[in-house]
């Protein structure tokens, strides 16, 4: 346990995992327009997202963000690879496996922090 312990934690540390300033507009558009699209982050195949037409209903609902993860790295954790929360998850791990960037990860997680 104490190996997962240390891995989960390197993930924290990630360079870029956290927002140096506050979003920008810009940047929650972005993230909103990668969380609704159907190719890229694809967020609504699997969870329910104000605004989003057709959401899954395989994951949580995307509400109160904040509220649920108030520390940013842990979201962008989540993001990247679920699979350190959750071992059966059916997430994909977006980050380890080079679906989205860190860029694109924090742009999301910007917009997920409006809901």
């Amino acid at each position: 346990m104490a190996s997962a312990a240390v891995l989960t934690g390197s993930l924290y540390a990630l360079p870029g995992t956290a927002s140096a300033s506050e979003p920008t507009a810009a940047d929650i558009a972005q993230g909103k327009a990668l969380a609704f699209n159907r190719s890229e982050g694809n967020c609504l195949a699997c969870h329910a997202i104000k605004g989003g037409n057709m959401p899954g209903d395989i994951g949580p609902p995307l509400v109160a963000m904040k509220a649920r993860f108030p520390d940013r790295e842990k979201l962008f954790a989540q993001i990247w690879d679920p699979r350190h929360n959750n071992p059966q998850t059916a997430m994909p791990p977006f980050g380890a496996n080079h679906i989205l960037t860190k860029e694109q990860i924090n742009k999301i997680v910007d917009f997920l922090y409006t809901l």
